[in-house]
């Protein structure tokens, strides 16, 4: 039987979000509380400051600086930059903290475009005791006019895990005696496929890392500039990029910033040598032998890129890959870096490529995905993968549940930022195997994902039935290379669920309003929702039976014609004003206005 779902993160259990609330309410925090989180040139930026009960701070203040340095300050008085004094705004009382929390804002001046605005924030005592906030976290924010690229509205993405997608012509996959084993996988081999993405009708390609590593999933680089050798070079990459662009194809890669594979020349260095200088690219506890690493992982070093030649060094690699044909970046455990970071890879990647399109892997609740807004396009939408497998895949959530759901999910984002949608990925079960092979549910959570705003990722081989063997959770272990199976080529693929992945992105590519349009609810109740989409000129309906009996469900208003249905014996009848549209037991349909 499959698991529940395993995903990282630091607030997997109830437990640990009353602690992270606890935490948050009672000491001095900022939390990204900035307006607006995405200036323009010249707009004011107001920023917020949070002292929990048991601070006892009257006094409060910005340190912030534009000219790419640190600022530095003490009291209210700049020691590097400048200081903004903040005012008390607000007392309320805090229930969890049984005690007043108070309030302090500030407003920073408008700056031209172009302009990384760096601070941080700290509140003060009577006694001259300065406390910073969130633990002294640096934050900044990038000026500019830069919106998110039109493209990304209109991306359908398809991720390939470069190891187990293609070995290339006259080359076999290899068989590694366990799924943590290299299976040969290449560059030329995905080029030599490229005809199969697209005739899937996807837009854009996400590689998973292809820089030197050794491991097969390749998020521990050892070199930010080079091409692992098992999966090819560089002209096998410019081909691809030519190969693709060709065919209207845009190419992602996967980066990694927030750490590197202790094989990284950098680091042999730093825990060989005291005396170099690459021992401040990393954070050491006791040198050499306890450090900064991912998760505790001792072979995945976290790099400290507050160190200005590290940073450099990662935002340099970002550059050249742009530069090189690559459109853009998936950016792994994009939480891990503070803010300061990305406000300057926003401002390097921007640069470079003006329409580049940046989204991170934020395993977090959805108020710290909206606090990348204006330093990333988005971010990956776990939270609407909870909901997606909780209705469908795991069925605890109704459709009421969800419904609602999906109204203040939209709501509660800004409308340029991204949120690329997935049922499943390389780190969880695939969906498939959740739903122990039944692809009816598949197709209803493809086609629920495909008429919702977010730009859908399609993970390799879920389109052709690509599953797994063993579940991903074992003995109380992670064993996410379960999920990265070898593509199903051939005979091998599920040719009736291909067809319906086709007819479902076409249709997505064709209709303006499955792309862009508001979503608004028309039909819910325990088993059954519908809901639609519209644009000037066009609209579309979703309708959705998870029951095990036929029904049909009603839309408002006159609607035209059935494009898609998961499965034969949908039916639309006008009634009074009204459209019926009948469905089968276990059946979803996209209805046209």
């Amino acid at each position: 039987m499959p698991s529940d779902d395993f995903v990282f993160g630091t607030l997997g259990t109830e437990e640990l979000r009353i602690r992270h609330v606890r935490a948050l309410h009672a000491g001095v925090t900022h939390r990204f509380a900035r307006r607006p989180r995405d200036p323009l040139p010249g707009q004011p930026v107001t920023l917020e400051l949070a002292v929990g009960p048991a601070q006892p701070c009257e006094w409060a203040w910005v340190y912030w600086s534009v000219d790419g340095q640190d600022p530095q300050g003490r009291g209210g008085i700049a020691r590097h930059g400048n200081a903004t004094s903040m005012e008390p705004v607000e007392v309320q009382w805090d229930m969890l903290e049984w005690g007043y929390l108070r309030r302090f804002r500030a407003t920073l001046p408008g700056q031209p475009a172009g302009t990384v605005v760096r601070y941080y924030l700290a509140a003060g005592t009577e006694d001259g005791i300065e406390i910073p906030a969130d633990h002294g976290a640096f934050d900044a924010y990038y000026v500019a006019d830069d919106p998110t690229p039109q493209w990304a509205y209109d991306a359908v993405v398809y991720q390939i895990f470069v190891d187990r997608f293609h070995p290339g012509a006259g080359r076999h996959w290899l068989k590694p005696a366990t799924l943590a084993g290299f299976c040969g996988g290449t560059l030329r081999g995905v080029t030599e496929n490229l005809e199969h993405i697209a005739s899937l009708g996807a837009n854009t390609i996400w590689l998973t890392p292809i820089f030197p590593s050794p491991s097969h999933h390749g998020y521990d680089a050892t070199d930010y500039f080079e091409i692992e050798p098992r999966l090819g070079d560089k002209q096998d990459m410019r081909q691809l990029l030519d190969a693709a662009h060709a065919r209207g194809l845009r190419v992602l890669l996967d980066f990694v910033v927030n750490h590197c594979s202790d094989h990284h020349t950098t680091f042999q260095q730093a825990i060989h040598d005291p005396a170099s200088p690459y021992v401040d690219w990393y954070r050491f506890n006791q040198y050499p032998d306890e450090y900064e690493t991912f998760f505790g992982v001792k072979d995945h070093p976290q790099i400290n890129l507050r160190h200005v030649p590290a940073r450099q060094h990662l935002l340099d690699a970002a550059a050249y890959w742009l530069k090189l044909g690559v459109d853009g970046y998936r950016l792994d455990y994009a939480i891990g870096p503070t803010h300061d970071f990305w406000a300057d890879f926003r401002r390097v990647t921007r640069s470079v490529k003006p329409d580049c399109w940046t989204f991170g892997e934020v395993v977090e609740p959805s108020d710290s995905q909206v606090s990348f807004h204006g330093l990333l396009d988005g971010c990956l939408d776990f939270i609407l993968l909870e909901g997606i497998r909780q209705t469908f895949a795991f069925q605890r959530w109704d459709c009421r549940r969800f419904a609602s759901f999906l109204e203040r999910h939209e709501s509660y984002f800004p409308p340029d930022f991204t949120r690329p949608s997935f049922l499943d990925n390389h780190d969880m079960n695939r969906f498939l195997w959740v739903v122990q092979g039944d692809k009816t549910l598949l197709k209803l959570a493809a086609l629920c994902q495909f008429s919702l705003a977010g730009p859908p990722v399609i993970y390799y081989g879920t389109e052709v039935g690509l599953s797994q063997e063993r579940d991903t959770r074992q003995d109380g272990r992670g064993l996410p290379e379960e999920s990265r199976l070898p593509m199903l080529w051939g005979d091998a693929q599920n040719a009736e669920l291909l067809a319906f992945y086709r007819d479902l992105v076409a249709l997505r590519n064709r209709k303006a309003s499955l792309r862009r349009g508001a979503c608004q609810t028309l039909f819910v109740d325990e088993s059954a929702i519908a809901y639609a989409r519209q644009v000037p000129g066009e609209r579309t309906a979703t309708a959705i039976n998870l029951a095990e009996t036929p029904r049909p469900i009603s839309l408002p208003g006159e609607w035209h014609a059935i494009r898609l249905a998961t499965q034969s014996g949908c039916t639309l009848q006008q009634q009074a004003g009204s459209t019926w549209v009948a469905l089968p037991a276990r059946t979803g349909a996209i209805v046209e206005g």
